[in-house]
């Protein structure tokens, strides 16, 4: 289903995320976390190494705010049984495997997979190890996170989230809310007396000869007109040259 009709279902996608033999309880919490995020909740875990994983301490800490994904996570003791009802299945792997499906960078892969009715799931591997060559066997396509050739380990949540990241924009991504902001320019008035202003006080505190100006004035003129202020922003400058003034006064 499109992303922007789940959105305005309050639905989630069915896209499942299969951690395969998890050892560190906090990656699970954390990978749970990646996921809703990218608007995602269907986690399934084959045999991870704590069997109260999702009550866990170090799971729960991670999640954050992705209790509920968390919570709704099925344990599974095979990858067969974490695979029902998906139609296409993504190893995860840095490198290829012979006679295992073709490797793919996601972006290309998603560029074509989004626009089939395929039911996906996305597969991790332990995280000391990786996925066996059996569990790579069973998907249809391999997916290669470009790195660093010298060193291209991730952490396990690290994976899950670029990956989700990136297949959230095949399907077109959540809207950006722009921050509004109308700032109101000072006019020329407001910076000529700000400048008035700054000259009192660069006077006062000895910075500025008023018999030998020189070109300090119209430089600092030039630099306030580039830097294009606000009325609020004109506002503060004149505040510290106040408090700039009442500071030598007291002195």
């Amino acid at each position: 289903m499109d992303s922007a009709i789940l959105a305005a279902q309050g639905g989630t996608d069915p896209t499942r995320f299969v951690l395969v033999g998890t050892s560190h309880a906090g990656n699970v919490g954390a990978a749970a976390r990646a996921m809703k995020v990218m608007g995602y909740t269907d986690l399934v875990l084959v045999k991870p190494r704590h069997a109260d994983v999702t009550s866990h301490v170090e799971a729960l800490a991670m999640a954050s705010g992705a209790l509920d994904v968390l919570a709704g996570a099925r344990v599974v003791d095979t990858l067969a049984e974490a695979l029902d009802g998906v139609t296409w299945a993504c190893a995860t792997a840095m490198t290829p495997r012979d006679f295992g499906p073709a490797t793919y960078a996601p972006r290309e892969h998603f560029a074509t997979l989004a626009t089939s009715e395929h039911r996906v799931a996305f597969v991790f591997g332990p995280e000391r190890t990786g996925m066996s060559n059996d569990d790579v066997y069973r998907c249809h396509a391999c997916l290669s996170i470009p790195a660093h050739p010298d060193y291209g380990s991730l952490n396990l949540a690290q994976a899950v989230q670029l990956l989700a990241y990136d297949w959230r924009q095949a399907q077109g991504g959540w809207p950006v809310v722009p921050r509004t902001v109308d700032p109101q320019l000072a006019d020329g008035a407001a910076v000529a007396g700000l400048i008035e202003h700054w000259q009192r006080t660069l006077v006062e505190i000895g910075f500025l000869d008023p018999a030998a100006p020189k070109k300090l004035l119209p430089r600092l003129n030039q630099l306030l007109n580039r830097a294009a202020l606000t009325t609020e922003e004109v506002h503060i400058l004149r505040g510290i040259a106040r408090a700039v003034g009442a500071r030598r006064q007291r002195d």
